[in-house]
């Protein structure tokens, strides 16, 4: 019974964290601690802790006599609407969180035993870097945990959320991760802080501007969701979850869908009859995924591209489409980005795809130029004819050029192909086309301007249509809109068996 009790003491000290007045000071601070977290990330009374006695074993600048109970993180394992999870958090009330050799062992463990059983891993980030007194030690932990990060990446999903502090080469680990989540206001990230910057190039610039949370999700793209305060940034980890397969052997939960809503009327009118008049690719995702709801991936960055988690049929889905009120939808240098990185995520687990394509094109300008646009462009047509996934197009209106093929045309892997009739799929638009086609014919022209609209006409007659592309087999079916999603449903379940052989390789080298 005595060595019961003293179990039991010895369970609360290291539970107690950092003690009372460093939990008030991380409250103070508008974050919760590790424990409330984990709380939060798992049903109820399921979190299983590792590791709850481990200890450091430095003795550098007087870390002997330090006590740093659970060594600065709390890992284990437990349930997400019944499915097995593990997890990490760190401790900030704990010498700051700093990472350290027995710190990293904490969380490579987890990733380690995650890998075996094929888990989810998300880590709750929220430390003050590696732990200058162990010097090389922590260095090696962090690269440790890196390795672990890309050992895994591609096999089981990783999610992060930087919940505090992050910088240096801790923010790394996030940056090999799936999914990145950030918190308004108390997350930072970045490799050297605002003290630095300004002593090196003698640029001010508060920590919030650096990196904080909208910083990363609308300027850099590092960060793909983020939230007010830490619970609703768990709340929608556990949002993210639900669309995801545990491994990449299985596939992601299906849900009963409800009532099957067969014709959407308002996507028969939802296209303007003006070719330059904008509207909300968002209205055409509610009304064809299940129940309205979707789960946006990056939603304030490279707004012209639009991609989320959504369910139709009540199978998951990742669907990437073109937003015509952002530059018209047109693709560029961070759409491109975005879109490569989220069709290779849905790739790796078994997330079928759907594409919506209304674009005119790839952004003209020596800006987009010299940031490379071409490479760019190209991971774009690099993740799609490399995804084995059953993927879908729609076409609803635009679709030229080089831009077509990006948009998962039939020649880059789509297996189904739809087009509106308000589809134009052609080399370019109408009056480009019959600029260079027919100019000999506007210059000598008694009256060019007629002509030129008369050529117009006769080019938007014969190309800006569906039917031709349709007649050459690159479009399946030209099909009234409102039935869209119940095409949908029908060409999910007929490619739920798709198999792909890929030739034999290591692995191929995407234009980075």
């Amino acid at each position: 019974m005595e060595k019961i009790e003293r179990l039991r003491k010895l369970q609360a000290e290291v539970k107690a964290g950092g003690g009372p007045k460093r939990v008030e000071r991380q409250h103070a601070a508008g974050k919760l601690t590790a424990r409330e977290r984990l709380t939060l990330l798992f049903d109820e009374d399921t979190f299983v802790e590792l590791d709850l006695f481990v200890k450091h074993r430095c003795t550098n600048f007087g870390m002997q006599e330090v006590e740093a109970p659970g060594e600065g993180v709390v890992s284990g394992y437990g349930y997400v609407d019944g499915r097995l999870v593990y997890a990490y958090a760190q401790d900030f009330t704990v010498i700051g969180g700093s990472l350290g050799e027995m710190h990293a062992s904490k969380i490579i463990k987890v990733m380690d035993n995650a890998m075996k059983v094929g888990a989810p891993v998300v880590g709750l980030n929220d430390s003050g870097g590696a732990r200058i007194q162990e010097g090389v030690d922590a260095l090696s932990g962090y690269g440790k945990i890196f390795f672990a990060n890309t050992q895994a990446s591609g096999v089981i999903p990783q999610i992060t959320a930087v919940m505090g502090p992050c910088a240096g080469g801790a923010v790394y680990s996030p940056a090999l991760t799936d999914f990145v989540f950030m918190v308004d206001n108390t997350s930072r990230m970045f490799i050297t802080g605002p003290q630095v910057i300004e002593a090196v190039t003698g640029e001010k610039v508060s920590a919030e501007q650096l990196g904080g949370s909208i910083t990363h999700n609308s300027k850099s793209g590092v960060a793909h969701f983020r939230g007010p305060d830490d619970a609703t940034v768990i709340a929608e980890i556990r949002r993210l979850l639900s669309f995801l397969p545990s491994n990449n052997l299985e596939q992601a939960p299906m849900f009963d869908m409800g009532e099957v809503n067969a014709n959407i009327e308002m996507l028969n009118t939802i296209v303007p009859d003006s070719p330059n008049k904008a509207y909300d690719m968002k209205e055409v995702i509610a009304a064809l995924v299940d129940h309205g709801d979707f789960m946006e991936y990056q939603q304030y960055f490279a707004t012209n591209m639009i991609t989320c988690f959504a369910r139709i049929g009540g199978r998951s889905v990742g669907i990437i489409a073109n937003q015509p009120k952002v530059l018209a939808g047109c693709l560029d240098v961070n759409a491109s980005d975005k879109a490569a990185r989220f069709i290779r995520t849905c790739d790796a687990f078994n997330i079928p795809l759907l594409t919506i394509a209304d674009v005119p094109g790839f952004l003209p300008g020596t800006d987009q130029e010299y940031s490379g646009i071409i490479r760019h462009g190209a991971k774009m047509l690099y993740a799609y004819s490399e995804a084995t996934v059953p993927m879908v197009t729609l076409i609803t209106r635009k679709d030229y050029g080089g831009s077509y093929l990006a948009m998962c045309s039939r020649e880059l892997g789509a297996d189904m192909v739809f087009a509106w009739p308000s589809a134009e799929i052609a080399v370019m638009g109408a009056q480009g086309a019959a600029n260079i086609i027919f100019a000999r014919e506007i210059k000598e022209s008694d009256n060019p301007e007629a002509t030129r609209a008369e050529k117009i006409a006769e080019y938007e007659a014969e190309f800006a249509t569906p039917y031709k592309a349709a007649e050459r087999g690159f479009v399946d079916d030209v099909i009234v809109p409102a039935t869209t999603r119940l095409r949908l449903i029908d060409a999910y379940n007929m490619l739920s068996g798709k198999r792909v052989e890929k030739p034999m390789k290591k692995h191929g080298n995407i234009p980075l």
